[in-house]
C-alpha cells in the first residue's frame, strides 16, 4: 500500500503532498523532513529505493523536482518507481513539458491526476488519456461557462 506521496523541490520545499494513512500534523513534518533529508542528500548513482523506518522510500529526480512515495513493505518497488514515471508522463501530456510553476499554480489539477491515479493508497489507473480526461471534460465546462 501507498502511505504518502510528496513532490519536493531541490531546497526542500514540499510542492505536493497527499497522505493515504492517518497521519498528525506533528509527525508529518517530522516525517518529511527526514524524508526530503534522506533523498537530496544521495548521489544520482545511489540506489532508488530507501528502507526507512516502518515503510520504504521510494524516489525520482526530474530536473529540480524530486519525487518520492513512501509504501509498506508489501508493495512492489519497481512498480512504484514506474508509476512516478508514469505520473510525470501525465503531467507533461497535460501541461506540455512540466515545471515546478505548473505545479505551483495548477495544485488542484495536480491533485485531480494523481487523484485518478492513486485511489485509497492503491494505484488504481495508468492510461494515460483514462486518466486526463475528467480534467479534460473540466477543462471544457471552464471554456464553455
Amino acid at each position: 500500500m501507498i502511505k504518502f506521496f510528496l513532490i519536493v523541490n531541490k531546497q526542500g520545499q514540499t510542492r505536493l503532498s497527499r497522505y493515504y494513512e492517518c497521519f498528525e500534523v506533528q509527525r508529518r513534518t517530522l516525517l518529511e523532513s527526514d524524508v526530503i533529508k534522506l533523498c537530496l542528500s544521495r548521489s544520482k548513482d545511489q540506489c532508488s529505493f530507501i528502507e526507512y523506518k516502518d515503510f520504504k522510500l521510494v524516489y525520482r529526480q526530474y530536473a529540480a523536482l524530486f519525487i518520492v512515495v513512501g509504501i509498506d513493505e508489501y508493495e512492489n518497488e519497481m512498480a512504484v518507481f514506474e508509476l512516478i514515471h508514469n505520473f510525470v508522463e501525465v503531467l507533461d501530456k497535460y501541461f506540455s513539458r512540466v515545471s515546478e510553476l505548473d505545479l505551483m499554480f495548477n495544485l488542484d489539477k495536480v491533485h485531480i491526476i494523481l487523484d485518478e491515479i492513486i485511489l485509497n493508497g492503491t494505484a488504481v489507473e495508468t492510461n494515460k488519456s483514462r486518466i486526463l480526461s475528467p480534467l479534460l471534460v473540466l477543462d471544457k465546462i471552464g471554456d464553455t461557462g
